[in-house]
């Protein structure tokens, strides 16, 4: 009798991705105006907290990690298919949160917008491809520039 240690791929599984992005915030007025500009480097705290609905149980997935904006501004976080999530049926409950840890920048380094829960899930062409759009954070120099944002 012979045993396969093969893992077979989750068909109906999702997986998720969660996207966000950090901007410097120039005039000190959170919105993204002609003077912002995006911040790479910067250091966010993603914590998430998902319910898998399988048969007879109820299961949580929880987890915290740490990621850093890529040259455009973007963290992201790529979780692989987890049991039980099925994004095409939409039967789960899931909370995200991102939190600005640390700025890349020296001139635009005063949290502003330095938490978010909002997202938007975003319906992927694939069925099992959920992604979570958390609504940007910034940073503020610790001097509003009058001459270029006005009074």
């Amino acid at each position: 009798m012979a045993f396969s240690l093969k893992h077979d791929p989750a068909k109906n599984n999702a997986q998720i991705t969660v996207i966000g992005l950090v901007y410097c915030d120039i005039c000190s007025n959170n919105s993204f105006s002609r003077h912002s500009y995006f911040l790479p480097g910067s250091e966010v705290q993603i914590s998430c907290n998902f319910k898998a609905f399988v048969p007879k149980t109820r299961e949580q997935v929880s987890f915290s990690v740490k990621r850093t904006t890529d040259k455009h501004g973007v963290y992201r976080l790529e979780i692989p298919a987890v049991d039980g999530i099925k994004c095409a049926e939409a039967v789960f409950a899931s909370s995200c949160q991102a939190s600005l840890v640390g700025s890349s920048s020296t001139s635009c380094n005063i949290p502003g917008y330095k938490s978010t829960t909002d997202q938007i899930a975003i319906k992927s062409r694939h069925p099992n491809l959920c992604i979570y759009s958390l609504t940007a954070l910034n940073f503020r120099p610790s001097k509003r520039d009058v001459s270029l944002c006005g009074k």
